[in-house]
């Protein structure tokens, strides 16, 4: 019998940001990036609020900008919460202008990111919960429900 030693998957850098509810239906949440051992980083969404048995699956976006901009653009498509789970991981990629974040330029980036209650039609419009990242300020003394800005498909050309 032997003993074996797991690797560590992460470094010691971390940073958690509030996701508010952004709706009447009460959700809100966290948003914690990881840095892995390889440089990237991961992106680990909990929220709380009602869960089903039911497979069903929240959109949910990185955005480039501040919470409150109208038309932000989408950096990057994070994998949809489970509503089973309210959880949901991502290991960020290159981002829709072609830039990769290091953990010193994600606790520098300027974005958001917005969960979805549908992933087309109305109900696309309808953010769940939300909350700026990176350099933007994350306090619910300062978030505004009333400012949270519908997001378009909007990708860089």
């Amino acid at each position: 019998m032997s003993c074996q030693v797991e690797e560590e998957k992460y470094t010691a850098r971390s940073v958690t940001y509030s996701l508010f509810q952004s709706s009447d239906f009460p959700y809100e949440g966290t948003a914690s990036v990881r840095e892995l051992q390889s440089g990237e980083l991961e992106v680990e969404l909990n929220l709380k609020g009602a869960t089903s048995r039911e497979q069903y699956f929240f959109p949910t976006h990185l955005h480039f900008g501040s919470y409150e901009e109208a038309d932000a653009v989408i950096a990057t498509v994070l994998n949809p919460i489970d509503i089973r789970t309210l959880r949901s991981t991502t290991v960020l990629g290159t981002l829709s202008d072609g830039s990769t974040l290091q953990f010193e330029d994600f606790t520098g980036f300027d974005g958001h990111i917005k969960i979805h209650l549908a992933e087309d039609g109305p109900d696309y419009a309808i953010i769940l919960a939300s909350g700026n990242v990176g350099k933007n300020p994350n306090s619910p003394e300062l978030f505004d429900r009333n400012k949270v800005a519908v997001c378009t498909l909007n990708f860089p050309n």
